[in-house]
């Protein structure tokens, strides 16, 4: 082996130094900044496991929970009022006369706000403030019915919270095939924004909603059972059929906000897909690409499917990271978890070499490590060098879609870099 194909980038950089070019130095050495200094841990956290029924019920100081709700997934911001850490989370009413959870979100989800005087847990329950009402059926707005996957920023001065949201068909729509009830409501969802200048206004009801949805699907591309579809022959666009889980970054170099989302495609099987769009505001008008981000394609030619992507940007690196739920481990070649990657741009992503973020587990405090079903929605909570040191993450120990005992529960999980 030739020393230019063992050491390459070493091999570069002493011929970049030799012919004077120092500017070609800096990608590369951005380049291995992203792909070496990613790897993070998972500290202790502070919860009470107990079995009741079928399910393990977590309590304790790094559990946000709520007696008769489900609770999901959860954004976490420092109050730029006081000082204190403000939880913005998705609920849904739990208990025997209630649905199940992979309906509950989709017939009910509100969304509340929690405090602490700390990121790493001790959240208390401040109130509902979008959605209240719940399972109570509304189709009098385009986000009457239901709202789930907060994502909070700030920016110049007010709060930004996005969500998405759905309600219920009205006359004149169009149902290509059967679809029930909780179909319907999967396919009307869209992403939208509330913004306010202090938690204490928005608990008083003084905020700003868009009354249009922020993103809404362009394209509505499915052969069969398929609300309002889009004529024949169609090219279906990263916004395909729905637009959900909002992640909102600000781009300094192009001076623009670049929000996230996830669509769903049909190549023939269903496949998750992200696309950005674009403003110069964070209330938009927004300018959605026709750029599939996040994707990537295995040695078989398979589209590896993402979801949940929290996105920020890294002063001193100079460089964006995605943290994201790994549905199969293809993403990291291991067990499914959640996972990480890096991109110079925001819109060409790339995986570390080691992409695992963190396994679908929990370390007690007592040493016992805690496998769990699901560890989803990944919010970060980032000092002031841009690191993370919590995890928000929605939490299963047990399998919990048929379920109606409320047994999820939000974690926030202390993180440090290796």
């Amino acid at each position: 082996m030739n020393v230019i194909s063992k050491y390459p980038r070493f091999c570069q950089c002493t011929h970049a130094l030799s012919q004077g070019r120092w500017a070609l130095l800096l990608p590369l050495f951005l380049l291995s900044v992203a792909t070496r200094a990613q790897r993070y841990e998972a500290g202790k956290v502070q919860l009470t496991i107990e079995r009741r029924g079928e399910s393990r019920f977590a309590s304790g100081f790094s559990a946000f929970t709520l007696p008769g709700h489900f609770i999901w997934g959860a954004s976490v911001i420092r109050g730029h009022e006081d000082g204190r850490y403000y939880m913005f989370y998705a609920a849904m009413e739990s208990g025997p006369t209630r649905p199940q959870f992979n309906d509950a979100w989709l017939m009910g989800a509100k969304i509340g706000v929690a405090v602490s005087d700390t990121p790493y847990g001790g959240f208390r329950h401040l109130g509902f403030v979008f959605n209240a009402d719940g399972y109570t059926p509304d189709r009098s707005a385009w986000d009457a019915q239901t709202a789930s996957n907060p994502h909070i920023r700030y920016y110049d001065g007010r709060y930004y919270l996005y969500y998405c949201a759905s309600r219920d068909t009205l006359p004149g729509d169009v149902v290509k095939g059967k679809l029930n009830r909780r179909n319907l409501l999967q396919q009307n969802q869209k992403i939208g924004v509330i913004s306010f200048a202090s938690v204490p206004d928005l608990l008083a009801g003084r905020y700003t909603r868009c009354e249009k949805p922020l993103i809404e699907p362009r394209t509505r591309v499915k052969d069969n059972n398929i609300l309002n579809p889009s004529p024949a022959g169609t090219t279906p666009k990263p916004d395909n059929i729905i637009a959900v889980n909002p992640a909102m970054v600000y781009n300094a170099r192009r001076g623009e906000y670049m929000l996230y989302f996830k669509g769903n495609v049909y190549d023939p099987t269903w496949r998750g897909v992200h696309g950005v769009a674009f403003s110069s505001r964070p209330d938009g008008p927004f300018r959605v690409s026709d750029h599939y981000v996040f994707e990537f394609k295995v040695e078989d030619g398979r589209l590896l499917c993402a979801e949940d992507p929290y996105v920020w940007y890294h002063r001193k690196k100079k460089c964006y990271y995605a943290v994201f739920k790994d549905f199969t481990g293809d993403f990291t070649k291991g067990d499914p978890g959640l996972a990480i990657m890096y991109s110079k741009d925001g819109i060409e992503w790339k995986l570390p070499r080691h992409s695992l973020f963190m396994p679908l587990q929990l370390q007690l405090e007592s040493g016992e490590t805690v496998k769990v079903k699901r560890l989803e929605r990944p919010q970060l909570v980032l000092d002031d060098n841009d690191e993370p040191i919590v995890l928000c993450a929605a939490c299963s120990i047990d399998p919990i879609d048929g379920k109606k005992d409320g047994s999820c529960f939000n974690v926030q999980i202390p993180v440090t870099r290796r």
